[in-house]
């Protein structure tokens, strides 16, 4: 059975069209057509007018309701992150683990081993940021589980992962080129992050094979005239970069730039935790828009969502939103190799998300079946 999505703005590939009814079959797009053309028989849905764009992809995020992964290092917590993230449109994620010892990334590779065959799909792998990061740029990581990395761990890991763990932020000034390469001929994503480097080291490394950057402006030495330090590095090799959208993180004027300076390889992650009182980093405190660590009160992550990245950087650095939902979908899509996510066209999976003008969700579409926001 054919259903059409109809009386929509359909936002994909940098472009808003009206006009235009959707086409899904199970759980994919057949095609994109102009709504006059809707076919005799196929199950209309109205969207009032609202925007029907790609579903949203984050590649970092650390956990939902209480149960931060890198503390709640069990099956449910992966759970409650499908079942949060797909109500505000996320469909699909990176489960994060900060900094931590090896028992606990052990027990979180474990985890989602485990999970993987029951997961609803919107859980896309791990990201683990840490520990191979340098303790000059820990921000608010545990400098005392810091260390380099070692090829028979990374071996270890990934062997223990099956497969599950995607994307690893290090500190590539300080990890040896065997392990690097490593990593990267196993098809893990090499993200530079919490990282020291120099501008002459980053344009070293940068796309030679460390092909993204971690929250951009975060935990990386600023910039200098006489000392122009990794950012310069950054924006002229253009990585894939990720960035947190909140005002907090980074001035929204700083993003602006990055945005002049990268273009289509700027990405949106939330960087979003949650309160907990249990594990290693128990002490996650909500203050206002964000959170912070004690004892110093470390800024420590967002409560961002990915829609709501969306709407800052639409109403607060000006850019437009069809390139918003790209920032929040086709590029992170792209950067993990997922060729059928973040467009709204014929052969891609029929995961969507609905939206108003004031940027409320008002339905996510996954795998072709309708969910309730």
């Amino acid at each position: 059975m054919i259903t059409a999505l109809h009386n929509l703005q359909l936002i994909s590939d940098g472009t808003i069209a009206s006009g235009k009814a959707v086409l899904l079959k199970g759980d994919q797009i057949i095609d994109v057509i102009a709504d006059k053309d809707i076919p005799q028989g196929a199950i209309r849905i109205d969207l009032n007018n609202n925007y029907l764009a790609p579903g949203l992809v984050d590649l970092q995020v650390y956990g939902s309701g209480g149960k931060l992964l890198g503390s709640f290092y069990q099956e449910a917590a992966l759970a409650q992150m499908e079942d949060d993230f797909l109500l505000q449109g996320t469909t699909g994620f990176l489960a994060t683990i900060g900094t931590n010892s090896d028992e606990i990334f052990e027990k979180v590779i474990v985890a989602a081993k485990n999970y993987w065959d029951k997961r609803k799909g919107n859980f896309l792998g791990l990201h683990l940021e840490g520990p191979f990061l340098n303790p000059l740029r820990k921000g608010a990581h545990l400098a005392e589980f810091m260390h380099k990395a070692s090829l028979d761990k990374v071996k270890r890991w990934l062997e223990l992962g099956g497969g599950v763990i995607k994307m690893i932020t290090i500190a590539p000034e300080l990890q040896d080129n065997e392990v690097i390469n490593y990593l990267n001929d196993q098809g893990v994503i090499l993200s530079s992050g919490h990282s020291n480097a120099t501008y002459k080291e980053g344009k070293g490394f940068l796309n030679k094979p460390v092909k993204a950057v971690t929250h951009l402006y975060n935990a990386m030495p600023q910039m200098h005239h006489r000392d122009p330090g990794y950012i310069p590095a950054i924006f002229e090799e253009r990585p894939y970069t990720s960035i947190v959208a909140d005002g907090v993180h980074v001035d929204f004027a700083m993003i602006r730039l990055a945005k002049r300076e990268l273009g289509d390889k700027l990405f949106l992650i939330t960087d979003a935790v949650t309160e907990t009182t249990e594990g290693t980093y128990p002490l996650h405190e909500l203050r206002g828009n964000h959170y912070v660590m004690p004892p110093h009160y470390t800024l420590s992550g967002s409560c961002l969502t990915m829609l709501k990245a969306v709407q800052n950087c639409v109403e607060h650095i000006g850019i437009e939103l069809a390139e918003a939902i790209n920032m929040a979908s086709l590029y992170p899509a792209q950067l993990i190799g997922a060729t059928n996510k973040g467009k709204i066209a014929k052969g891609f999976v029929a995961d969507l998300i609905v939206f108003d003008q004031a940027f409320t969700a008002k339905g996510v579409i996954f795998k072709g079946l309708t969910k309730t926001t």
